[in-house]
């Protein structure tokens, strides 16, 4: 099982991975609250090199699904930069979330949106590295929040070889029970390619995305660590980082 953490200092990913003892880290490859095109990381060489799995988190403005072409097609073109630019650093995928939509009546466009998103690249080659589509803790007219929406989406854009990130927090906060999980999403997806490995500040169902280390948080521990045992998929923490060392080691002794 290959463990790791979401690396803050983005300038040197590996070494802090190497400092942490990880077997993955995720990064991004821009400042995840702008719309900047990726430009080539100055230690690329070393990332593709090393012998630590490399994943990329899309930056969060990113909404596919939205209905507003103002933020519909910026979302297309930054996918499909942030795919190429983890592509170069040997990632092996590219976590987007979800998104929403404004009402009820507007899911099933905001589906189509994600479908169209795969067909147009699939004219253009396709992307980089595999997308990951992102469950989200909040929103009620969220593309990736109930799994009975993840349901829907995926008869969508399963057969475009969309991937699976597993966020444990949002699943909680989204109202999921932890409980049974991974065979619920398989059954939906027929697969996790990522697990986002985090506890929660808030309350079952409570819509609020507020990670929190895993000792401290309102997910049980052991309920994370057998969420890690039956996945069977790469973990990576984004837990806060005054404690990411110690979420590590509780891993490592738990599994």
């Amino acid at each position: 099982m290959r463990l790791g953490a979401h690396v803050r200092q983005d300038s040197d990913p590996i070494g802090v991975g190497e400092r942490l003892g990880a077997d993955v880290v995720q990064l991004f490859v821009v400042d995840p609250q702008s719309w900047d095109k990726p430009q080539p990381h100055p230690k690329a060489e070393q990332i593709r090199n090393s012998g630590i799995d490399v994943v990329v988190h899309s930056s969060y403005q990113i909404n596919v699904a939205s209905l507003n072409n103002r933020l519909r097609m910026p979302s297309r073109n930054a996918v499909a930069q942030q795919a190429q630019a983890a592509a170069d650093l040997g990632a092996f995928g590219l976590v987007v979330h979800g998104g929403h939509v404004r009402t009820d009546d507007a899911v099933a466009t905001g589906i189509d949106n994600w479908r169209k998103l795969f067909q147009r690249q699939e004219d253009k080659g396709g992307f980089g590295v595999p997308i990951l589509i992102e469950n989200t803790a909040g929103g009620d007219h969220a593309m990736a929040r109930r799994f009975d929406t993840i349901a829907r989406l995926w008869d969508a854009v399963g057969d475009y070889g969309a991937g699976f990130c597993l966020d444990t927090c949002h699943a909680w906060a989204g109202g999921e029970k932890l409980i049974g999980v991974v065979d619920r999403i398989h059954a939906i997806t027929g697969r996790i390619d990522l697990v986002h490995l985090n506890n929660s500040r808030d309350e079952f169902d409570s819509g609020a995305d507020r990670h929190a280390n895993l000792a401290d948080g309102t997910i049980d521990p052991q309920l994370l660590a057998e969420v890690c045992r039956t996945a069977d998929a790469p973990v990576v923490l984004e837990t806060p980082a005054v404690g990411i060392a110690d979420d590590l080691a509780f891993l490592r002794e738990h599994l």
